[in-house]
């Protein structure tokens, strides 16, 4: 009824795996990828010469043999441990909803010995992130593969992306679907640790120390891949009626009369330790235009607010703006900025624990909103750590980014980049930010881009200070689920938008 495949090569446990599958009359047939190192003569296993499952020519290979009513998917680099009837529950699952995937929560056990629950997101119509987590289980009906690549065209000839792309297809003609328990383990020793890392160097994968794969799509080393799964993206928001030509609406004309050029928008509660280098970073700037610094005091308990207080004595370039609402997450205190009769004509980010790189900063952001191409205007920045020393992966320039298929792609990649300028006029007409505290610049920048091009500055403009106060330090599971969750849901509601966009 089940045939299973996973990579050998990955991590070290998967011999247990197979132990552990073998046993269940429920499998038919294992079909071992390995890198040289072929399994032993056991029952139900066959070799498949390679080292991923992601690579077009195996996956063709793998569903050639897979003459079962059901696939059961093994991604991961860890020991599997199938939790009592298992296979069962999954099988019962996927024929009673008639899903073409389905996939679970799990429990996992690091490589010093902490057990935790692992639960995983709903899938959704914007789920399009090449590293949307499924979690290393996932369990296929070969029916419903089999007729998504009907409909939409065989696998790509690609090294990384074919599995990505088999999920988009298989989106489009049948449920994927997740099941809210933890029928499963998965057990990282330190040895599995360490040879699953080497072995994502060596495909070209390559993780940011201390930042996970946060920054992998930034790496250039990690080039050949992330085209990949860009061309596999555009393809799916294709099929979507949901990709954009690089056609753009011509920037209306502002004659609004504004107090200063620019505002540098700092937000800011509880950052007593750090809002005065802020302050003092946008105050040092250097320009051929008058601006001011608009810090937005989300009712600080920390001494916050007197700082800001004794820095407006200091320079009348700074105003500290109170909202009167207790409510606002970070997008609305930006708009508490941007809707206030003090802000310029551009609006300007500043992280309240953040810095500009120098003195050109702001010029540099400015100038190219000037020249009248784009709506916004984004730079790049070093990350740093809290005494301004550069942490790995350094440089975050956003190259991926193009003015031919940038707004498309930008639906796959988890951020737009810093530091972040707008026009304010297109910030008011577009309605502001949402008013939330993660996601509100990804929002408000596909937003613009749907209409408008946004420009680009590939040098360092921006320090991105981490240190253990940062908002997005330490977040629980739930809470990054609940964060990703935000994001994809933006991700579904600009396809739904596009998609009456391109047929009207």
């Amino acid at each position: 009824m089940i045939t299973v495949a996973l990579c050998r090569a990955s991590g070290g446990g998967a011999d247990q795996t197979i132990e552990l599958l073998a046993a269940s009359p429920l499998v038919s047939r294992i079909l071992v990828v390995h890198d040289g190192n072929p399994p032993p003569a056991w029952p139900k296993c066959q070799g498949i010469r390679g080292d991923t499952l992601a690579a077009g020519w195996i996956l063709e290979a793998i569903l050639k043999k897979a003459r079962t009513r059901y696939l059961l998917l093994i991604t991961g680099e860890t020991t599997i441990d199938i939790g009592s009837r298992a296979l069962e529950r999954l099988v019962d699952v996927i024929e009673a909803t008639g899903a073409g995937m389905l996939y679970s929560d799990y429990e996992e056990t690091t490589s010093d010995g902490i057990r935790k629950e692992r639960p995983v997101n709903d899938y959704q119509l914007g789920n399009i992130r090449d590293d949307f987590h499924f979690g290393p289980v996932q369990l296929f009906s070969t029916l419903a593969v089999r007729q998504a690549l009907v409909g939409s065209g065989p696998l790509p000839v690609t090294k990384y992306a074919a599995l990505y792309d088999l999920r988009l297809k298989l989106s489009l003609t049948a449920p994927i679907v997740h099941l809210p328990e933890r029928l499963y383990g998965t057990c990282v020793s330190p040895e599995m640790n360490k040879k699953g890392k080497e072995q994502a160097e060596n495909k070209g994968i390559h993780k940011s120390q201390n930042e996970g794969m946060h920054f992998a799509y930034v790496d250039p080393r990690n080039l050949a891949y992330q085209q990949e799964m860009e061309m596999v993206a555009s393809e799916h928001l294709r099929r979507l009626g949901a990709w954009l030509p690089p056609s753009f609406r011509r920037l209306p004309a502002d004659r609004t009369v504004y107090p200063v050029a620019a505002s540098v928008v700092i937000p800011v509660r509880n950052r007593g330790k750090t809002i005065a280098d802020a302050v003092r970073s946008a105050l040092a700037q250097e320009a051929d235009f008058a601006f001011n610094v608009l810090v937005v005091d989300n009712h600080s308990t920390d001494g916050t607010t007197s700082i800001v207080s004794e820095l407006t004595k200091g320079d009348s370039r700074v105003r500290l703006l109170v909202p009167e609402r207790r409510d606002l997450g970070i997008g609305g205190c930006w708009n508490e900025a941007v809707y206030s009769p003090h802000c310029g004509k551009y609006a300007v980010q500043l992280d309240s624990d953040d810095l500009y790189g120098g003195p050109e900063s702001l010029q540099r952001i400015v100038a190219v909103l000037r020249g009248g191409r784009y709506a916004a205007v984004i730079g790049s920045y070093t990350l740093v750590d809290g005494k301004g020393s550069e942490i790995p992966p350094g440089l975050v320039d956003h190259r991926e980014w193009t003015d031919e298929n940038g707004r498309n792609n930008a639906l796959r990649v988890n951020g737009f980049g810093a530091p972040r300028a707008f026009r304010t006029d297109i910030l008011r007409s577009c309605g502001g930010f949402p008013n939330v505290s993660y996601g509100e610049d990804y929002a408000v920048c596909l937003r613009i881009s749907r209409d408008y091009r946004i420009g680009r500055i590939y040098d360092s403009l921006y320090l991105c200070r981490r240190w253990e106060g940062n908002t997005d330090a330490a977040l629980s599971i739930e809470k990054a689920n609940g964060n990703d969750a935000y994001k994809d849901r933006l991700r579904s509601l600009e396809i739904m938008t596009r998609q009456r966009m391109t047929a009207s």
